[in-house]
């Protein structure tokens, strides 16, 4: 049994487990785990209850048997009180307990916050005009003949813009370090790949030449033990080779692309553009105007949420670091701080997070926005057709977390054109 109030923007659930309930508990608990237990004398799994508890103390079987019976009395709050709604995990807190009366517990948890949506009048937020310039076009143009570009080996000092072949040593006081030495190296002159001083004395060798070069590797260079070190390069230049860029005429345009002239060419790379600027400028004006909606709105949110909201994003962010190869403490070890200061540095977006979706919800609620069966059909259609399927075959194939996916980008597609709606 249970009782219930709230307090302070708090859940406050007081549990009483009777004797009974108690060591129905315990047993169910013995009934799994005690196969887990090796006792001297009894087959795994086969040993009394009596004699495990000899073994490895009267309470072993206590801590899952209490928290089985307090999760099991939680979930049937929250199905008889479907309105109440927690915003954490409960803390559990255990008021008393004999095994012959039975336990009682306290449950504390945060609750959902209310929000209080404003005023939708007068939103303020524009789309951006797009207006594409010829010197986008042609930098776009510049690109393509960047990709049909050929090199041409000459026999001649080298220049910015070149690009030489070299094999190079490098040494402080006369050692070698790690990461100093390579073979036909192609290195484009004036790129500024290398640090500073280097591409700069290469200017000027000719294939075959030899020299030293001497550098000054920067105070904050990645690999701390050249920090500001002193350097002797020694370079061969084996290949010099000079870029050539096609001319833009209609023969090439028709050589390379779909197009017949450069006029046509022209004009689908403005179209292009256009349409890649027109789609950023729609994503980004309606980010602007969730934001303008969401600080409209009053909502006292608990510390809890943005905590939670935070791990999650340290979990992301751990996440997209492991597919380059890298580990958290690494990072933070890189950049200098601690995962404290992360966290923190990350404590407004989350509290940003937790508001947006808060809000947005409750506008979902309150206007009752669905996707409906039509729509989810066609939107499951749209998806087969692109892929060259047929509609009834993928939705074999969907999972329940594919339709939730579907269902959540119409309701969302549905949600920002009603707020959209409002924008005058």
């Amino acid at each position: 049994m249970y009782t219930y109030e709230k307090k302070d923007k708090q859940g406050i659930l007081k549990i009483k487990i009777s004797a009974e309930n108690w060591n129905k508990a315990v047993n169910e608990v013995y009934e799994k785990t005690k196969g887990k237990f090796t006792v001297q004398g009894f087959r795994k799994g086969k040993a009394p209850k009596k004699v495990i508890e000899q073994t490895y103390g009267d309470t072993v079987f206590f801590d899952d048997a209490f928290e089985n019976v307090i999760n099991e009395e939680y979930n049937k709050f929250l199905t008889e009180n479907k309105e109440v709604v927690p915003a954490s995990y409960p803390r559990a807190q255990m008021d008393s307990f004999t095994v012959d009366n039975g336990l009682e517990a306290t449950l504390t948890f945060d609750l959902m916050p209310e929000v209080k949506l404003g005023s939708f009048d007068n939103l303020k937020t524009k789309r951006k005009t797009v207006k594409i310039l010829d010197a986008q076009v042609e930098s776009e143009i510049e690109k393509e003949r960047e990709k049909h570009a050929r090199f041409v080996e000459e026999d001649k000092p080298c220049e910015n813009g070149d690009f030489a072949t070299i094999d190079f040593s490098g040494s402080i006081d006369g050692v070698k370090f790690d990461g100093g030495t390579a073979e036909d190296y192609r290195l484009e002159l004036g790129s500024h790949t290398f640090i500073e001083g280097f591409e700069e004395q290469v200017v000027g060798m000719k294939k075959g030449e030899s020299k030293d070069i001497n550098v000054v590797f920067p105070e904050n260079y990645g690999a701390e033990n050249l920090q500001g070190k002193k350097a002797v390069f020694a370079v061969t230049v084996k290949k010099v080779e000079k870029k050539v860029l096609p001319q833009i005429d209609d023969k090439f345009v028709s050589d390379t692309t779909e197009f017949e002239t450069v006029e046509e060419f022209k004009k689908s790379i403005k179209e292009n553009l256009k349409k890649a600027e027109e789609d950023k400028a729609e994503r980004d004006y309606e980010v602007e105007l969730v934001d303008e909606v969401v600080e409209r709105c009053t909502l006292d949110i608990p510390a809890s949420m943005i905590d939670n909201e935070i791990e999650q994003i340290v979990h992301d962010f751990e996440h997209r670091l492991s597919h380059q190869g890298l580990k958290m403490e690494d990072y933070l070890s890189y950049i200098g701080k601690t995962l404290e200061q992360f966290k923190e540095e990350r404590r407004a977006d989350a509290e940003k997070n937790v508001k947006t979706r808060l809000v947005l919800q409750k506008i979902i609620n309150k206007n009752k926005i669905v996707a409906t069966s039509e729509e989810l059909d066609a939107k499951i259609a749209d998806y087969a057709k692109h892929y060259g399927i047929e509609s009834e075959e993928l939705k074999k194939n969907l999972s329940p977390n594919d339709y939730a996916y579907f269902e959540n980008d119409i309701v969302m597609t549905k949600l920002l054109d009603f707020i959209k709606s409002k924008n005058k």
